[in-house]
């Protein structure tokens, strides 16, 4: 089900904003406020066409409250008007505010097409496939205008549609058509170039001329809606493209401008709807659409944005799709992002699969080490998702400590280091320890400033070797000699039953001394 909330957000600030949030919950359809007649029904949305002073604002809110709509479209400024906005806040429907310049069909047509692909999914790359066939034909017209090869991209330089006209290019477009991206070296020239910033700011053509990696001149026309920039139509221009075609380039990026408004507003609501119903099967096994399992939970992290979950889910949403997983079952759940995978028998690399994961972390990993990933043990069924969910929020909690080099980790690869940490977890303690000789020693260590628990524990990992631990704390096997004498002066240390041995060890890794690095 969708949500008022998540369907304006999905469209962007530069349509839809949300003024009150009413008290609906959810939306499945849009339809036109008629004279005389119910303002819409459960569920649905009104647009107050016509609609043009606060009393006749005030007077469609009310009908809509008593139909049990859920919510009101108005334009700017009266979306915004005091009177209206009071009406809103102790009425049922939500407030929506839309753009002045917006056209009430372009909004049905918009909203419409979200709500559809929400409710039925179609298969394939997320946004509906009429659009991206809209978007291609757009392309092949705005080749036709310029006479030159057009790719069209979003605002994070995803190519999104191309032309087919090819006579004319350079290593730079087919490497973006080929890859579906702007490769990084170019975009980096461009960025230092000031291309983005002035596309940001500006709805004005931008001239990119020759670069001498053999990237050959480019028009650049920016794609906006709403003064948000969206995208651009890039246009490969060998000579110069005349005034006249360049203006109806501008124009046609408006025409465009609205294919991407869907686009985005489809993708943003199905991946929404995609989410809610991962987060489910993920907390207590319901029923999920995806692959056949078997299945892994895994956790996709980095370690240099580890408290900003949106920044992680745009990173990983453009990492999953630039490599193939265009409907990643991905979603953000008590603060990490989870994924679900599958696991097949035959190291098969397809997309989705822990494999493919594999080989995408070796990929990305050698341009950002920050990346890793923790999988959970195998689901054989949706009852066992949220057991896997959990092992996965383990290893990444072990990974981001620092206690598991990041990577591709897999429940079976660190199974010890979990059931450790699932003992240290139990024995830790706020206050005092239950007995043993730790009281003591670590009561010396404050006192004293010695460093006897760092010394056992360091003698407990190299088992009872005075070498390894010498090298292991820095010390002269002789200086290790003489802490032990005097640790066995201060308190009786009797390590001879492997129960205390590994009761002391859980004990120390409580205190804060974790067992050394893993031998991989």
């Amino acid at each position: 089900m969708i949500s008022l909330t998540d369907l304006a957000d999905s469209l962007g600030p530069g349509l839809l904003r949300v003024v009150e949030d009413g008290h609906g919950t959810q939306v499945h359809d849009v339809v036109l406020a008629e004279p005389g007649e119910a303002a819409g029904q459960p569920g649905e949305l009104v647009l107050g066409v016509g609609v043009t002073g606060p009393a006749d604002a005030v007077a469609l809110l009310e009908r809509a409250d008593a139909a049990g709509a859920d919510g009101v479209v108005l334009k700017a400024p009266l979306a915004g008007d005091a009177e209206v906005v009071a009406a809103a806040r102790r009425l049922r429907p939500a407030l929506v505010e839309l753009q002045p310049d917006t056209s009430w069909t372009h909004v049905v047509w918009l909203v419409r097409g979200a709500i559809d692909r929400a409710y039925a999914p179609l298969p394939g790359p997320v946004g509906a496939q009429d659009v991206h066939n809209d978007l291609d034909a757009l392309a092949d017209a705005a080749a036709e205008i310029a006479d030159a090869p057009v790719t069209i991209e979003d605002a994070r330089s995803r190519v999104l549609a191309y032309s087919g006209s090819q006579d004319t290019t350079d290593p730079a477009r087919v490497s973006t058509i080929v890859g579906r991206r702007v490769p990084s070296e170019v975009i980096a020239h461009l960025r230092a170039s000031g291309v983005f910033r002035r596309l940001a700011r500006s709805s004005e053509p931008v001239f990119v001329p020759e670069s001498p990696d053999g990237m050959l001149p480019r028009l650049v026309v920016p794609v906006r809606a709403g003064g948000e920039w969206l995208g651009s139509i890039w246009v490969v221009a060998r000579t110069p493209v005349p005034p006249d075609r360049v203006q109806r380039l501008t124009d046609l990026a408006s025409v465009v401008a609205l294919h991407l408004l869907r686009l985005r507003a489809e993708a943003g609501v199905a991946r929404r709807v995609s989410a809610d119903r991962l987060r489910a099967a993920l907390r207590d096994g319901a029923p999920i659409a995806a692959p056949p399992p078997p299945w892994r939970v895994v956790v996709l992290g980095t370690l240099d944005a580890a408290g900003d979950i949106r920044r992680r889910l745009d990173l990983w949403d453009s990492i999953t799709y630039r490599f193939g997983w265009h409907r990643p079952l991905i979603g953000d759940l008590d603060g990490a992002l989870f994924a679900v995978l599958t696991d097949p028998p035959r190291p098969q690399a397809e997309a989705g699969s822990l494999p493919w994961l594999r080989h995408v972390l070796d990929r990305v990993r050698s341009h950002d080490g920050a990346l890793y990933a923790a999988a959970g043990g195998l689901a054989r069924s949706r009852t066992e998702l949220p057991r896997s969910r959990a092992e996965a929020a383990e290893l990444a909690a072990l990974v981001a400590s620092g206690h598991l080099a990041p990577g591709l980790v897999r429940l079976e690869d660190a199974w010890d280091a979990v059931v450790v940490e699932r003992a240290r977890s139990a024995a830790r303690v706020d206050a005092g320890l239950l007995g043993g000789p730790l009281p003591a020693l670590r009561a010396h260590d404050e006192r004293h400033g010695t460093a006897f628990l760092p010394t056992l524990a360091a003698w407990l990992d190299h088992f009872g070797d005075p070498k390894g631990t010498a090298q292991a704390l820095g010390v002269h096997p002789n200086t290790l000699r003489h802490r032990l004498r005097r640790m066995a002066e201060v308190v009786p240390l009797d390590v001879a039953s492997p129960r205390i041995r590994m009761a002391l060890r859980l004990q120390l890794s409580a205190l804060g001394h974790p067992a050394g690095p893993r031998n991989e």
